[in-house]
């Protein structure tokens, strides 16, 4: 387990970050999200007045946030600057922002560069977008989580305290699309990968069944 790479893709609402964080815990590893980072670099952009429909205004400001991501799956931090931003990344105005910033190549190159130097010698759990595909190919083991639509609006909805699912529905495919056709690392499902369509299946059902995966003896040809 010490060197393990447990690779989490999918698409938004499908609950990667549920299942990501209890199957670390089950497992004693640690734990990144890396959504999270897209969003505080996001966050920074519209705090600083970056324009984030211009490539070049927010590549020429890639750099310049410090970002520091805490691995601890029972309390994961992120911190900009020195500041935990942890609530006002999951704000409705960087709902919106994320996609674009997160589809310039210059944002993409540094924070998979950051990722891949917090995944290290292993023993950790990353979810993503490009996880299993860019990041960390070379993964043991890579899952790519979907569910219908209409249920993960309705997680999403739930866990935001919102009423209006359809327009959360809109939001998250919304964000599937800009990501799955993006030039730079697209949403995509991994060669190799392990799919999981959530939908009718609890979180306990998909913690269960990623951690059976992770532990399950390697295939060893005769």
């Amino acid at each position: 387990m010490s060197s393990l790479v447990v690779a989490v893709d999918g698409t938004s609402g499908s609950g990667k970050s549920s299942t990501c964080r209890a199957v670390a815990e089950r497992l004693g590893l640690r734990y990144l999200d890396t959504g999270a980072m897209y969003r505080a670099v996001a966050w920074w952009m519209l705090q600083h007045d970056v324009n984030i429909y211009e490539v070049d205004e927010v590549a020429a400001h890639a750099a310049t946030p410090r970002l520091e991501s805490g691995t601890d799956p029972r309390n994961p931090t992120i911190t900009l600057d020195g500041t935990d931003v942890s609530v006002e990344i999951r704000s409705d105005a960087v709902n919106a922002a994320v996609s674009p910033v997160s589809a310039v190549p210059a944002v993409r190159a540094r924070l998979v560069e950051l990722q891949r130097a917090a995944i290290g010698d292993g023993g950790i759990v990353v979810e993503g977008r490009d996880i299993g595909s860019v990041v960390w190919p070379q993964a043991q083991l890579k899952v790519y989580l979907t569910a219908d639509p209409a249920a993960r609006a309705a997680r999403r909805a739930l866990e935001a305290g919102s009423a209006d699912v359809a327009a959360t529905q809109e939001s998250l495919l919304s964000r599937d699309r800009i990501d799955s056709s993006r030039a730079v690392s697209p949403l995509t499902m991994a060669d190799g990968a392990v799919h999981i369509d959530t939908t009718d299946l609890s979180l306990a059902e998909v913690v269960d069944l990623v951690v059976g995966l992770a532990t399950a003896p390697a295939d060893v040809s005769p």
